[in-house]
């Protein structure tokens, strides 16, 4: 009696709390997002433009080569993966702004809805 009272109680609990941690890592995303366009923007003030695609986020936390008034590095750590382990993608000039940050969420594929769906700078 008591395990069947278990299992029910798992067989409702347990759906409800992974759906809230599919949207813990959106959340993350979101905030990883935000700091890393902060960052770019700070690159953006002293250098006077974007770090180009091939340049990308590494940019923010190595010099590339010929920046005289690069002032970096603007990140305190690495350039986070995404929630999910995956690199950001980086495209400058986007197609959305000056550049496109996104993360193609949970099942690492363009497009998507709910948690495979990408979060995105614009």
């Amino acid at each position: 009696m008591v395990m069947t009272i278990i299992g029910l109680l798992a067989g409702y609990v347990g759906p409800k709390f992974f759906a809230h941690v599919g949207k813990s890592e959106i959340k993350a995303a979101r905030a990883q997002i935000d700091g890393i366009e902060k960052a770019l923007d700070q690159f953006r003030l002293d250098v006077g433009r974007y770090p180009s695609t091939e340049e990308g986020l590494k940019a923010l936390t190595e010099k590339p080569a010929d920046l005289a008034r690069w002032s970096g590095p603007y990140l305190k750590k690495a350039v986070p993966e995404d929630p999910w382990g995956k690199p950001y993608q980086y495209l400058q000039p986007g197609a959305h702004g000056e550049f496109d940050l996104l993360s193609f969420g949970r099942d690492g594929q363009p497009g998507g809805s709910g948690d495979a769906a990408d979060i995105v700078s614009w």
